[in-house]
């Protein structure tokens, strides 16, 4: 630890439970590169899902101070400056930004005011980071941010009853809420009818564009449809009798739309099936609350998968990678969207075949992505150790690459096109290390013509 006296930095963060908790991490960094105490971070109350919730009721706060002692002093308060309330300097720092951005930008600001507080604060750190920087990062991730204990326990009571249903269960994140279809500006067959209801949710974000679901759909940036992953996970070889949790709030559509997922996989289990009413009661009015129970099951099942590339899925899929191993499955969506596109024009066979032929690369593999691929939250290769003896990637022969490259060049091509919904209105910025030169210098309220705040509201979980 090496914090100086008199530098306080506070961080307000940004939308759902899982894009919350990279703001968390990454706050952690963020105090240890500018030598500053750190104040427990604010959450958002004001989102699209508007939980009141503080960070003491869903994150064990005692246990966050403790365990990161020893790398940033961390306190609960701000304190009094003078007898009086001490009011931060607000601002705000460019996606992306890295320790030199830091120490150039924030710093200056910091040693003059004391304290500031960095609003919206969510993916604002590089994820290129030297290697102790991305450990401390682990450090707080997987080890001093857990759940409170009453959300533990729930989280536990779910896995034991699914555990009782069957030995081994798939857990699926079902990201087919109205104000993630209309966010997307994905289209889905309704008609009318659809176009209307998505269209007026989506007017609530000014700053969005001009969507072009045909494109979007091409392009792999659609959320599968409740009865496309459960297509796709009958011919990934996943039989009518297995278990299948799904974690979703409301689904677009409702049970219609969920009826062929049903049909296909009968053992449908939920958070609200497996528990009563009165059990989940203490949770139920918190959006984010609800959404650590899922996170809980979804971290233990034996198979995970989604139908996006979400904040929820890559923070997920991170945690089972760097606590021994367990797979994810995301879907190839831009060949699987051709696929269902002509299902009707092949036969069951064939279209397992292509499913399957599609989603190499995609089963979550230990080597499937490279070291320093994809978002380090879902990839922390830092901090990993590699047991002696094992063939990494990182050590293929030439051959071997190419040879991988050959047969994962969709692979590779979808994950750099399917960027995280949440960041869609991103994908225009270059990486601020890059442009550090370029950026104004002021010490206030620094923010990219890029930014869209209010996009950033929604941010989906």
């Amino acid at each position: 630890m090496k914090t100086y006296p008199n530098r306080y930095l506070l961080i307000s963060t940004s939308g759902g439970l899982n894009q919350q908790r990279t703001g968390i991490v990454d706050s952690v960094v963020a105090a240890y590169i500018l030598n500053a105490t750190l104040v427990v971070p604010r959450l958002d109350q004001r989102s699209y899902w508007k939980d009141a919730s503080g960070f003491a009721e869903i994150f064990n706060v005692d246990r966050f101070i403790s365990s990161l002692s020893r790398d940033v002093k961390i306190i609960k308060e701000l304190p009094l400056k003078g007898g009086q309330p001490w009011i931060p300097r607000r601002m705000a720092v460019p996606r992306k930004c890295n320790e030199r951005c830091y120490q150039t930008r924030v710093l200056p600001v910091l040693t003059k005011k004391q304290a500031i507080e960095l609003r919206k604060f969510d993916y604002r750190l590089s994820n290129r980071l030297e290697t102790d920087l991305q450990k401390l990062r682990c450090r707080v991730n997987y080890h001093a941010l857990t759940f409170t204990d009453p959300i533990l326990d729930m989280g536990k009571l779910l896995v034991e009853r699914m555990r009782m249903k069957a030995k081994h269960f798939i857990a699926l994140h079902l990201r087919f809420e109205p104000d993630m279809l209309a966010f997307t500006g994905c289209y889905y067959g309704g008609g009318d009818k659809e176009r209307r209801e998505l269209g007026k949710i989506r007017r609530r974000w000014k700053a969005l564009h001009a969507s072009n679901p045909e494109k979007m759909r091409r392009q792999g940036r659609c959320p599968l449809t409740p009865e496309e992953i459960g297509l796709m996970l009958r011919a990934l070889g996943f039989g009518s009798d297995v278990h299948i949790y799904v974690a979703s709030g409301e689904v677009y559509g409702g049970e219609e739309t969920l009826a062929p997922l049903k049909a296909l996989f009968p053992n449908f289990h939920s958070k609200e099936t497996i528990a009563t009413e009165a059990e989940l009661a203490p949770f139920s009015s918190f959006s984010s609350r609800m959404a650590a129970l899922d996170y809980i099951v979804c971290d233990e099942s034996d198979v995970f998968v989604s139908n996006n590339n979400g904040n929820m899925v890559r923070m997920i899929a991170g945690r089972r990678r760097y606590f021994g191993h367990k797979p994810t499955i995301r879907p190839n969506a831009k060949k699987l969207y051709k696929l269902f596109m002509a299902r009707n024009n092949m036969t069951w066979e064939e279209f397992a075949t292509k499913v399957q032929a599609f989603q190499v690369g995609f089963m979550g593999a230990p080597t499937e992505v490279k070291p320093g691929r994809g978002e380090f939250h879902e990839n922390p290769t830092s901090c990993i150790c590699e047991t002696k003896g094992t063939e990494t990637i990182q050590k293929e022969t030439q051959e071997e690459d190419h040879e991988n490259d050959n047969n994962g060049r969709d692979t590779a091509e979808v994950n750099d096109e399917q960027d995280p919904i949440e960041e869609d209105l991103d994908w225009i910025e270059d990486d601020y290390s890059d442009n550090i030169k370029d950026l104004p210098d002021t010490d206030s309220n620094v923010l990219t013509k890029q930014e869209q705040p209010e996009v950033e509201e929604l941010f989906s979980d």
